[in-house]
């Protein structure tokens, strides 16, 4: 199983939300670059990062910052939020970025995904934040009607290979992750599942790595030294 260390990139810098809510972050550092290299010297094998301005306007706000990153390190990097369109795509895959990951766009633009995939294949990831089973939106700012597991069977016919599953609520609560909902929907798809929310113990990673998950992601908890990095992937 992967371990992602993410990093959030708020105004530039790097932060951690708390249940996704813009008015509660705390910064942790002021160059995401910096953050990144330190993260490939603890050998880490993949990087997760979030433009949040970009996820709550819809814009790649942070997006030369990102692909600033992806040319700092030799490890590969993925990046979500605010991607919403081909262009944004092709510039991150075409300056260093391996994987871009499609949030809102892929709830609300099916044409978009269909699009994206049929040109990058398995470079494409999807992003489904779920509150009580059901997708948010817009940086998680709405909550939509749709189930997740529902559309995780439109996914994979698209031929998505890879999905970032959040449960919201366990999102910087260091609680653990909710390992019912992620082995439910490993358990409903051949897509690989990537784990993310309230990831805090080296005993919530050996409850997923149990599950099979693809990976996990873990944010606030190696901020805060809850937990090392070397202890996770020993």
């Amino acid at each position: 199983m992967i371990i992602f260390p993410a990093i959030d990139i708020l105004k530039g810098k790097c932060v951690r939300l708390i249940q996704g809510d813009y008015n509660r972050e705390k910064v942790y550092g002021d160059s995401p670059a910096d953050m990144a290299k330190q993260w490939e010297a603890k050998r880490a094998e993949f990087i997760h990062v979030v433009d949040l301005d970009g996820a709550k306007s819809g814009k790649s706000i942070n997006e030369q910052i990102i692909i600033d990153i992806a040319k700092a390190v030799d490890v590969p990097v993925q990046v979500g939020g605010g991607i919403r369109s081909m262009e944004t795509v092709k510039t991150y895959l075409d300056n260093g970025v391996n994987r871009v990951i499609v949030g809102t766009a892929a709830i609300e633009d099916k044409q978009f995904l269909q699009e994206a995939v049929a040109t990058y294949g398995e470079r494409i990831v999807v992003s489904l934040d779920a509150k009580d089973g059901y997708v948010a939106t817009d940086g998680w700012t709405d909550t939509s009607d749709v189930r997740a597991l529902d559309i995780v069977k439109d996914l994979e016919e698209l031929g998505v290979k890879t999905i970032v599953y959040t449960d919201i609520a366990k999102d910087g609560m260091l609680q653990g992750p909710n390992l019912e909902e992620q082995q439910t929907m490993n358990e409903t798809t051949s897509i690989d599942v990537i784990a993310s929310g309230g990831v805090t113990t080296r005993e919530d990673v050996d409850n997923l790595k149990k599950l099979n998950m693809y990976g996990a992601i873990v944010g606030k908890a190696l901020y805060d030294g809850k937990v090392t990095f070397e202890e996770l992937i020993k």
